[in-house]
């Protein structure tokens, strides 16, 4: 059947995707959880106040294990995650709060395990053979932050240290018989995808540890998530040939077990990072990408295998008996908890990321780019045309774009149902999610092509994504937006610095300041940047001359900022020193500040305000009045 569409300017059309929508019906799946036969997962939730909830799954549905007052999400390195385990039916998980660990028994009511103190946990693990919970502690007193791995005592709830001396710990792991530990440590300068080293040692009687072997990693080589098969044998991804692949370690010999240029690991910004599973008869199965797609697999005696799956993007996958749970998402379809029989190849959805049905066709579909960049390399990204069930453009006119970087920088952006995206598309701009060099998902050579180049080659990429697009007549040359948040922000912000290819940009919690961003920046990134730029102080001046806020003479468009007060990764005083000297220059600037919001914006309220207010920025510095009622964003100097 035809419809008659509406003609209508781009930017002006309306659109069923609203930002309460977007703020009110979805969720972010945080993780999943697997005890025996009972599968749970983390739920981070903005209609909440963005409280991250542990959910089980149950023969009536899904029921909340947190009560409303609890929200399990850890601080350690600030990013946190590995905030929850389940064993036995028994939960443990950190409290956002106070960052306590808390314990519930079937039946019960939680209660703290941990002292009430300034200590952060996370990445636990239950030693039921000596009954104890291993953990990642992190420790702050005054400036000095140490991270161990401890043991703690689930009746008296003391931790007793087992790993220390390491910059950072994660994954600690016992061995199936309980007669070993092992876990991943790293230390500064590197970050863990830059060099991180596997351990493992045996346990004393005491409940101490012997002495440690250095399995694999470091020197250059990263390794990601190790877990004991049931032989006792260790599996991990490691990147020595410069693809994060799976290897084994049975105590003597180091062998890999599938090699592939494709890449079986991920950047660990978070604890509880995982794309590999093993069976108790020993059958992996595992996630993997290969240009920009995400792929489920089992590798057995005839190699790998992969499944035939209507998901772009795969991720935690576990067995449950015979079956796999996994979090699956794909263009049309948000990120679901996913139930799928190998065998049979049936799936069921236990949960949707998105609890409102819209129809497919407003949806923009992504199509997969690459295009040259500075230097003569390549650089890859997804374009999303502008596209409305009920709207159309007046022929010959040409689209707006709003061109996207990830966070980071060490990061990737996947193809998956983003409404976010989608919230744009269907009002009438087209969209380029790049994945500059430095991404990951490509090698570590494609990961490391950012080295020393933050703020260079990255803003390269950005513009010559957009000059691509303008090229193919996809973009109005006269309307090219860039916006990213923290990373992204950055890259935005010194896009609109260093070229001129832009009309107007947008910094989500963005850095204006590299120089402020070394001293401020929290002990995680603290030498983040020696890779990126380069190592102080000896490097200073590259430092100074790469950030923006040295160079607002050089702005020559509109810009707004967004930005959390509570923000300790990238404080407000960069966005804020921004604003004051744009604004001193006349040029076009709003701020816009969301009380007690940290890195990034969790709160349903305030993910809707962000839009809003981009979108408000957009209509008044593009001349179109949005369908949106949208409220009164103040633009100092317009």
């Amino acid at each position: 059947m035809t419809i008659n569409k509406i003609i209508a300017p781009f930017g002006t059309w309306k659109s069923p995707i609203t930002a309460n929508m977007i703020a009110d019906t979805t969720i972010a799946l945080v993780a999943v959880l697997v005890d025996g036969a009972d599968i749970y997962w983390l739920e981070a939730r903005p209609s909440e106040g963005g409280r991250v909830v542990l959910v089980r799954w149950t023969d009536e549905g899904p029921e909340d294990v947190l009560a409303p007052g609890y929200s399990a999400r850890s601080l350690v390195h600030e990013y946190g995650g590995g905030a929850a385990t389940v064993s036995s039916g028994t939960v443990f998980f950190v409290n956002f709060a106070d960052q306590r660990i808390y314990r519930i028994l079937p039946g019960a009511e939680p209660y703290p395990l941990t002292a009430d103190n300034d200590d952060r946990y996370a990445d636990m693990f239950h030693d039921a053979s000596r009954d104890c919970l291993i953990c990642v502690r992190e420790r702050h007193a005054g400036d000095a932050v140490t991270n161990e791995i401890v043991a703690v005592d689930l009746v008296s709830g003391a931790p007793q240290t087992l790993v220390a001396g390491h910059d950072f710990v994660s994954n600690p792991r016992v061995s199936p018989d309980g007669q070993n530990l092992c876990w991943v440590g790293w230390d500064l300068p590197d970050m863990p995808w830059d060099a991180a080293t596997l351990w493992v040692a045996p346990f004393e009687h005491d409940g101490s540890l012997g002495k440690p072997l250095r399995v694999a990693g470091g020197d250059g080589v990263s390794v990601f998530q190790p877990i004991w098969a049931p032989d006792g044998t260790l599996l991990f991804s490691a990147d020595p040939e410069g693809w994060w692949n799976l290897h084994r370690w049975d105590g003597n010999q180091l062998t890999i077990v599938h090699a592939m240029a494709a890449e079986f690991g991920l950047p660990q910004w978070n604890f509880g990072m995982r794309t590999t599973d093993v069976d108790d008869a020993g059958l992996i199965v595992t996630t993997y990408t290969s240009d920009g797609v995400w792929y489920l697999a089992q590798i057995g005696a005839l190699g790998l295998r992969a499944f035939d799956l209507p998901y772009t993007e795969i991720s935690a996958p576990q067995w449950v008996g015979d079956k796999l749970v996994f979090i699956g998402a794909s263009p049309r379809q948000a990120a679901s908890l996913v139930v799928f029989d190998p065998i049979s190849g049936n799936t069921d959805v236990l949960r949707n990321a998105m609890s409102v049905d819209l129809d497919l066709n407003n949806f923009s579909v992504p199509e997969s780019v690459c295009f040259d960049t500075a230097g003569g390399g390549v650089a890859h990204g997804f374009y999303y045309p502008p596209h409305s069930a009920s709207h159309a453009p007046a022929a010959g006119e040409i689209p707006p774009l709003i061109v996207r970087g990830h966070g980071g920088p060490t990061g990737v952006t996947v193809s998956t149902l983003s409404l976010a995206i989608q919230y744009w598309t269907s009002r009438g701009f087209a969209v380029l999610d790049v994945n500059y060099r430095g991404s990951t998902g490509f090698g570590r050579g494609y990961r490391e092509a950012l080295y020393g180049g933050w703020g260079k080659t990255d803003v390269e990429d950005m513009a010559h994504g957009a000059e691509y697009l303008v090229a193919a007549g996809k973009a109005d040359p006269s309307r090219l937006a860039i916006r990213g948040g923290s990373a992204g922000g950055y890259t935005a912000l010194a896009a609109l610095v260093f070229c001129n290819t832009f009309s107007a940009g947008a910094s989500l919690y963005g850095i204006g300041n590299l120089m402020t961003l070394a001293r401020d920046t929290h002990k995680f990134e603290s030498r983040y940047l020696d890779l990126l730029i380069g190592p102080l102080p000896e490097t200073e001046q590259l430092y100074r001359d790469r950030s923006p806020i040295a160079h607002v003479d050089k702005f020559n468009c509109p810009v707004i900022f967004l930005q959390g007060s509570e923000d300790r990764v990238v404080p407000p005083n960069q966005a804020e020193a921004m604003v004051d000297a744009l604004e001193e220059r006349g040029i076009p600037v709003a701020y816009v500040l969301f009380e007690n919001e940290g890195h990034g914006f969790r709160k349903a309220e305030n993910v809707c305000r962000a839009l809003e207010c981009e979108l408000a920025f957009y209509g008044r510095v593009f001349g179109f009045e949005p369908a949106d009622e949208l409220q009164y964003l103040n633009i100092r100097n317009l």
